[in-house]
């Protein structure tokens, strides 16, 4: 597993008291991740797992093999598994070409995103442990995928992000208001297939209450806009997960700028 602790970050940014944010370094801490990811998407959003998953407590599939394990820790609870209070799967072109496609394949037309000429990260399998859902584990999420991105060049992120339920007209509010406000541009715009596509244009454009819409968005979906995302044309129902996906792309220099401001800041101060 790679360091994300860059000349860009240091390892001071990286923690925040007892919490710290780095990649997984041994197959347990991969399987630490995997329990807690159990816990959030299956035990509490009602997930359904397969057979096997049930039996181990743990969400695995074939990428899980090939990708990196962004982990969040709280060093209070000690060293073992239940120190993995947060977790990000981060998928890059040459892990994805490992298992033959990215994740998001199968609900969207990525071909825009491969084809892009710089790095591209798949941003995926993202939860928080209940009692860490402040500001605290999601911003160290942040810089930490600022690191990794930074470490390698990203010009792209993108992924499949949730909104709960399997029921679109249920989200006619929030769906209208991605598809009106915030669509890709063509030259980056993923397309659900055609087999899984849900027209996002649920209700007239004049008719979109905007504030009450993000009100309605998942905290996380309300980070990637707040990051100048985007999203791409139409909607798919996971039935695994029992959640309604909308493709998200980011580019990155929103992010990895934030965090060069950050670090050029506390370097002066430093030799103040």
């Amino acid at each position: 597993m790679a360091d994300i602790t860059t000349d860009a970050l240091s390892s001071a940014d990286l923690r925040m008291g007892s919490l710290e944010v780095r990649l997984a370094e041994t197959a347990a801490e991969v399987k630490a991740a995997q329990a807690l990811r159990y816990r959030v998407f299956y035990e509490e959003m009602r997930a359904r797992p397969t057979a096997e998953m049930a039996a181990i407590q743990r969400d695995f599939d074939l990428y899980d093999e090939v990708c990196d394990h962004l982990l969040v820790i709280d060093h209070a609870l000690g060293q073992g598994a239940a120190s993995v209070v947060g977790t990000y799967r981060l998928i890059r072109r040459h892990a994805a070409a490992r298992t033959g496609s990215f994740y998001s394949s199968d609900e969207y037309d990525i071909s825009r995103i491969e084809s892009y000429p710089g790095e591209v990260l798949e941003l995926g399998r993202s939860c928080v442990d209940v009692a860490y859902r402040s500001r605290q584990a999601m911003q160290l999420l942040w810089r930490g995928i600022a690191a990794y991105a930074f470490q390698y060049d990203i010009q792209l992120m993108f992924g499949c992000a949730s909104l709960p339920g399997t029921e679109p007209s249920k989200l006619a509010l929030p769906l209208s208001y991605l598809y009106y406000h915030h669509l890709a541009p063509p030259a980056l715009r993923p397309m659900a297939l055609p087999h899984r596509y849900v027209d996002m244009r649920m209700l007239d454009q004049q008719a979109v209450d905007a504030r009450r819409a993000l009100a309605e968005l998942p905290p996380l979906i309300k980070g990637y806009l707040r990051l100048g995302g985007f999203i791409g044309d139409g909607a798919v129902i996971d039935h695994q997960f029992n959640t309604t996906d909308v493709a998200i792309v980011v580019k990155s220099d929103l992010i990895t700028e934030k965090y060069m401001r950050h670090y050029e800041r506390r370097s002066t101060q430093a030799l103040l």
